[in-house]
């Protein structure tokens, strides 16, 4: 299974982002590093290493994958995952371990290389390659009455999150006393100019958003973010994990 898993990896990353392996020491034929043809930075690391190294029961040497996430929300429940380990021989903070022994699917380490990929490429190619995105960001009533902001309407401007853009999907988090998630809406324009500035909060552009779908306020409250999805804060825009995706896009 590893070895199997070892080569479909290096035929996805061959096929998908013409990265040949560069095996890194010449009588090493094990370790091999993918990068950017551009900026040749790089987005993935084969490795083979002891069971031991990796705190892991076991003798027969085992094939993992590092990869980059740098997104400290989504890494944090990725790391849930059986098979997905702190980064060997890497930063743990911004890189993981993936073990190509079966424990994770196909599809799934597909897409963390495609995380991957993303998050060290340049701004040029982040611009160019990346799709539409999901986000959970806070809303607190204190500033604006945001239970009854789509009463009448079905698009509202919305202070823009680092990141954010045209076609991604937000879901609104009410914050207390309300604590639940009340909203999706669909980004329809970004970058409008406009410049808040109080003790608390700070607003230097706009985007507008257009509501997609209304949830009760007794369904993905913060005690189920929590218990379930291990959402234990809600404090600015984050990816949302794709077990979170899939229920808050149950027909």
């Amino acid at each position: 299974m590893s070895e199997a898993m070892r080569q479909s990896v290096i035929d996805y990353i061959r096929g998908k982002y013409g990265s040949e392996p560069e095996y890194l020491w010449q009588k090493d034929q094990d370790t091999a590093a993918f990068r950017h043809e551009g900026s040749l930075k790089w987005f993935a690391l084969l490795m083979r290493v002891a069971p031991r190294q990796l705190g892991l029961p076991g003798g027969e040497p085992l094939d993992i994958l590092n990869l980059k996430q740098d997104d400290f929300f989504l890494r944090d429940q990725i790391m849930q995952e059986d098979g997905i380990l702190p980064a060997f021989h890497m930063n743990k903070m911004h890189w993981i371990s993936v073990v190509l022994d079966g424990r994770v699917s196909e599809d799934r380490i597909v897409q963390l290389i495609d995380w991957s990929f993303m998050a060290t490429a340049s701004a040029r190619e982040k611009r160019a390659l990346r799709g539409p995105k999901e986000w959970i960001i806070p809303s607190n009533p204190k500033y604006y009455d945001i239970v009854h902001a789509f009463d009448g309407r079905d698009e509202i401007d919305w202070k823009q999150g680092a990141g954010i853009r045209r076609g991604d999907t937000v879901y609104l988090y009410v914050g207390a006393p309300v604590s639940a998630v009340l909203y999706q809406c669909l980004v329809t324009e970004t970058d409008i100019p406009y410049e808040y500035q109080s003790d608390d909060l700070t607003i230097k552009a706009l985007m507008k958003i257009r509501l997609q779908r209304r949830y009760p306020p007794d369904r993905y409250t913060f005690e189920v973010l929590k218990k379930e999805y291990r959402i234990f804060a809600v404090r600015g825009p984050r990816g949302i994990p794709p077990a979170l995706s899939e229920e808050l896009n149950r027909r």
